[in-house]
């Protein structure tokens, strides 16, 4: 496979500022909507959105849930080992304007494990998705989402890696894309 750089860590963060202001243009000061991220990785896209957007505000009261999707995906039976991750959801969605916030839109089959994990805590007033890459020509389900970080073009073979800091050590994004005799050689761009 062969690594190549989509966003460093500058570049991430101005993305990262972005989506921030376009959520605040659709939810006028943040009072009604609650951030969700997806576990394992679409926390740490809402963790940062979240403190952004309370830097921008002034506030320290908007409400950021975390919730695991392992037991409402299609698929969680077929995986040889099965590891769920921890739900932090202290509020209820009842009439709240909820954004999902996952980190790579692949298949969509974790966003429908995601709305139908979402129910549990209350009807929502409506639910929109950020997602920080957007995998094109890979959905299985009609799933857009509403906020995009980046667009890449891949095909099933490829991977995109989305690196944080509090995890890997440094923040970016990363293309691993296959090669014709797949050898583990990377490369940087």
């Amino acid at each position: 496979m062969s690594r190549r750089l989509l966003l460093d860590a500058s570049k991430l963060d101005i993305t990262i500022n972005r989506l921030c202001y376009q959520l605040l243009e659709n939810h006028d000061g943040f009072n009604d909507a609650a951030l969700v991220g997806l576990q394992p990785r679409g926390v740490f896209v809402a963790r940062r959105i979240h403190e952004r957007l309370s830097a921008i505000l002034h506030r320290n009261d908007l409400v950021l849930g975390e919730l695991d999707v392992t037991f409402y995906r299609d698929d969680f039976r077929r995986r040889e080992i099965i590891t769920p991750s921890a739900t932090n959801m202290d509020f209820t969605v009842e009439g709240r304007k909820v954004i999902l916030v996952d980190d790579v839109l692949y298949t969509g089959r974790t966003i429908r494990a995601g709305m139908d994990a979402l129910l549990d805590f209350g009807r929502p007033a409506t639910v929109e998705l950020l997602s920080l890459v957007e995998r094109r020509y890979s959905r299985q389900l009609p799933i857009k989402p509403d906020y995009v970080g980046i667009t890449v073009d891949t095909i099933t073979a490829d991977k995109v890696k989305v690196h944080w800091k509090e995890t890997e050590g440094e923040d970016g994004i990363w293309l691993m894309a296959a090669t014709a005799n797949d050898s583990t050689t990377e490369t940087a761009a």
